[in-house]
């Protein structure tokens, strides 16, 4: 088992980050799409349009959130069973291992639970009485997305353990194979093709929990072919000290996303209270619009930053296993790739929403709503994303510390972007420029969080440094 794995150690580093990191994006951006795949058929329905893509906005923070508990869980255990393999521990790795599987299984059924009971204020918390029609849809597509929230928070906490198994490109199969199942369903039930009846957002929640079910039976198939880590009935159980452990190494996975809940809420509420001011949008036929809008730049960014977050992600095994084996060197040079591939991705998804901003708003049925649509999503996205490569930065770095076990610096960074800045700027802003500060507050909350990242930045370089000295 040991040597199965110590190929970490001997790789090429750039070797090992594009076969660990791509499966990683793929399967990011395919679980990305799933919510995105919804509103694209969503909008394109003219019997829901901006209503329809207006609720799907609203119940968009609840499946970040449940997505927040599955990877504090998969990403936390991935970064332990990498520290334990390159420790030579095989044992503290299956045990975590299946210490993981059991929690997703009981935080599953427990937040699916909680959002069917607490339905009315949740929907409410995050905008969705901003009028009757969009209320009417957002219910009814939470209703069904409930239901499936044990699944998808399975399949999403498998996933990254099955990538510390050494196998990430099965990882970035079952995903793939639950978001085609979404993608093939979705206009079967929403447009009523193939003699199926228009089933509206009922229909596209169907579409995603049955995709999400795929996802969860391929990840079980893995689990009983597992290659480097070991599992027997010994391996499963719910062990505190085990849990002191590896959730630590995930709370940064778990902050980005719950913090991001938390920064949608206040985005989504400061859009629906200056939106209602706005002389256009305080109309009721088109009050819906800014909370429309802001989901589908959301989900823009969402796919710019599963790129990110893909990349340090897929590096996690590897810097793992190297700072276990203190290989400081290799961990360094880690590094150095990860911030260029950053800032790649962010320049470039930066020129697409600069120039393209029309086409891609074309995507998400703009050709049926009325003028206000257009210019204001033009306009969001040219302010509310136009510091993207700092964007995807700041989020390599916390990411890439985590997987070398330094979680409160990791943690750091993540708060004051997501929490301090990502709540308190979309408050103050909007009192000064009303709506558009709500635009403004996404870019000043990434210029100032990059000030904090560098100073981190530098003084992991010492770190290695420091490491790389004693080691010689």
């Amino acid at each position: 088992m040991d040597s199965a794995n110590s190929f970490l150690e001997t790789e090429k580093v750039g070797k090992l980050m594009q076969k660990y990191s791509i499966p990683c994006i793929i399967s990011l951006v395919v679980a990305a799409l799933y919510n995105i795949v919804d509103q694209i058929f969503i909008a394109n329905a003219d019997y829901l349009g901006s209503y329809g893509n207006a609720a799907n906005t609203v119940v968009f923070p609840m499946t970040v959130l449940a997505l927040g508990i599955a990877v504090m869980i998969g990403d936390g255990c991935c970064a332990f069973v990498s520290i334990s393999l390159g420790k030579k521990d095989a044992g503290s790795a299956a045990r975590s291992v299946g210490n993981a599987i059991l929690l997703a299984i009981i935080s599953g059924v427990a937040l699916g639970a909680v959002y069917l009971i607490f339905s009315e204020p949740i929907l409410t918390m995050f905008g969705g009485k901003v009028n009757e029609q969009t209320y009417a849809c957002a219910k009814e597509y939470f209703f069904v997305i409930s239901l499936g929230i044990p699944f998808y928070m399975f399949g999403q906490a498998l996933n990254p353990i099955i990538r510390s198994d050494g196998s990430p490109r099965f990882a970035m199969v079952a995903t793939i194979s639950g978001a085609v199942v979404n993608i093939i369903l979705d206009p079967i039930m929403i447009y009523g093709l193939l003699g199926c009846p228009k089933l509206g957002m009922t229909g596209a929640a169907l579409a995603t929990v049955l995709g999400q079910v795929l996802t969860v039976v391929l990840s079980v198939w893995y689990l009983f072919h597992m290659h480097i880590i070991e599992l027997n009935r010994k391996s499963f159980g719910i062990w505190g000290s085990l849990m002191k452990q590896f959730l630590p190494l995930g709370v940064t996975s778990f902050l980005t996303q719950v913090s991001l809940v938390i920064s949608m809420a206040a985005v989504q509420n400061m859009c629906t209270k200056y939106g209602a001011l706005d002389e256009v949008f305080g109309q009721e036929e088109y009050a819906q619009i800014p909370l429309a809008v802001l989901g589908i730049v959301m989900k823009f960014f969402q796919i710019a930053i599963s790129f990110a977050v893909g990349m340090a992600a897929g590096c996690i095994p590897v810097v793992g296993y190297n700072m276990g084996a203190k290989r400081f060197d290799r961990a360094k040079q880690l590094f150095n790739y990860l911030i260029i591939g950053e800032l790649v991705v962010g320049f470039v998804a930066l020129l697409i929403v600069e120039l393209l901003p029309q086409q891609l708003i074309a995507i998400f049925g703009a050709a049926n709503e009325s003028e206000y649509y257009t210019k204001f999503a033009i306009k969001c996205f040219q302010i509310y994303l136009c510091m993207l490569p700092l964007a995807t930065l700041n989020k390599g770095t916390f990411i890439y510390l985590q997987g070398m076990g330094k979680a409160l610096a990791s943690t750091i960074i993540s708060m004051t972007r997501e929490i301090v800045l990502g709540v308190a700027l979309p408050i103050l802003l909007p009192l000064r420029f009303g709506l558009d500060g709500v635009l403004y507050s996404f870019p000043a909350a990434d210029i100032l969080t990059f000030v904090v990242a560098l100073i981190v930045i530098v003084r992991t370089y010492r770190e290695l440094n420091r490491g790389m000295a004693q080691r010689a």
